[in-house]
């Protein structure tokens, strides 16, 4: 810890809300700044109060990194590209007349729930409030790659009439997978 007990209180504080290197970092800024204030002349706890107050309040900072958290950009990224990559594929199934093809009606609620459970895994690494979000986000990532791959692999077997409409569809879900694969290692680091 820095070495005095209000600057060790906040980053104990700090400790359990944001990853460990986050905190190795705001460690070292805190007591060069502390350093800093004592060279100038100010008391121990004059100049632990006054990095500190320089720093910001510990929910400032937390809700700084929140909004940086990498689970929650690529959670809101995944949310936005959503209703694209979906009108996309809607048009095709459409096109394709998806509703006479023979999938059981089980195959069909599985994924709808499935669909519903990845936008609700999503929603949740978007808008919440704490950093450890990227496992969530890194899992719904994962089960949008399913989806989309299901999606890619179903549409080439059973339609083979091959349509204009999957000429956005089935890019724009290689798209999507190939980009959420590449964020995956990053957000499991996490």
């Amino acid at each position: 810890m820095a070495g005095h007990q209000l600057i060790d209180a906040y980053l104990a504080s700090l400790a359990g809300r944001l990853p460990a290197d986050a905190v190795e970092e705001l460690t070292d800024g805190l007591t060069e700044t502390y350093a800093r204030y004592r060279s100038a002349g100010l008391e121990p706890d004059a100049a632990a109060g006054t990095a500190i107050t320089e720093f910001g309040e510990a929910e400032v900072v937390v809700a700084a990194f929140v909004r940086q958290a990498p689970g929650r950009r690529v959670a809101s990224a995944l949310l936005c590209s959503g209703p694209v990559v979906g009108v996309c594929w809607g048009t095709a199934l459409l096109a394709e007349h998806a509703w006479a093809w023979p999938v059981p009606g089980l195959v069909r609620v599985a994924f709808a729930a499935a669909l519903v459970t990845v936008v609700g895994m999503l929603a949740l690494a978007a808008t919440g409030r704490s950093y450890r979000r990227s496992r969530l986000a890194a899992s719904a990532g994962l089960g949008l790659i399913g989806m989309d791959g299901a999606f890619v692999i179903a549409t080439l077997v059973l339609a083979p009439p091959f349509v204009w409409p999957m000429l956005l569809a089935v890019p724009a879900s290689l798209l999507r997978m190939v980009l959420t694969a590449r964020v995956l290692p990053r957000l499991l680091t996490r």
